[in-house]
């Protein structure tokens, strides 16, 4: 059966999974939002987000440099306990990170860190755009929207498509993590470096 925007939505307010989870857990579910929930529970992605407000004081800073050294880039990850940060999948998903900022260069990490001023500019010129483009003013709000939502999957980190599977965003590839390995985690800060460019990093932790 075909699985309905308002399905997903509701099952991600409920579990705090990511898209792709919910959409197949739904999947799985024929459709029932109660069965769908059974199905990441038993999967432990449903448990991600109560974990998700829980203080993560360890962790560990990752590094990434590409060959030529010309481009690097260093994020703070962070979980709740030193065991954790030790593991292997802890280790993976911070190595992923650093090189996914050296790639896709995001400005910050939560939509809420893109300052009030920045965001007021790039919806003027997304308006002045749409009405340059002959667009009726009734719809000009809706596409401004639009493009806004499509600004933070290119500046904001946890809501960027992750560079080794474009099917998940790095907020969900977190999530899933959380999910196995039993604790909170959250990108504390990042920073990345290119040759001859102004550095750029930023700073907050994951909601």
């Amino acid at each position: 059966m075909a699985i309905t925007a308002a399905a997903v939505k509701e099952l991600r307010d409920k579990t705090g999974a990511g898209m792709m989870d919910c959409k197949s857990a739904l999947s799985e579910a024929d459709g029932s939002v109660e069965k769908a929930i059974e199905f990441l529970r038993k999967k432990g992605i449903a448990k991600a987000a109560k974990k998700s407000g829980r203080s993560t004081n360890e962790g560990s800073i990752f590094t990434y440099s590409h060959a030529g050294n010309q481009l690097a880039a260093m994020v703070e990850v962070n979980c709740e306990t030193d065991f954790v940060a030790n593991t292997d999948d802890f280790q993976t998903l911070g190595h992923d990170l650093a090189m996914h900022i050296a790639a896709a260069a995001p400005l910050v990490v939560n939509k809420e860190d893109v300052s009030a001023d920045l965001l007021e500019k790039e919806k003027e010129i997304y308006k002045t755009q749409a009405e340059n483009e002959g667009k009726p003013a009734q719809v000009v709000e809706r596409i401004v929207d639009g493009r806004v939502e499509k600004f933070y999957k290119e500046a904001v980190l946890l809501h960027q498509p992750f560079i080794k599977d474009d099917k998940q965003t790095v907020g969900e590839l977190i999530t899933a993590a959380i999910a196995k390995l039993g604790e909170n985690i959250s990108v504390a800060r990042f920073a990345r470096f290119a040759l001859g460019e102004t550095t750029n990093d930023a700073s907050d932790s994951q909601e």
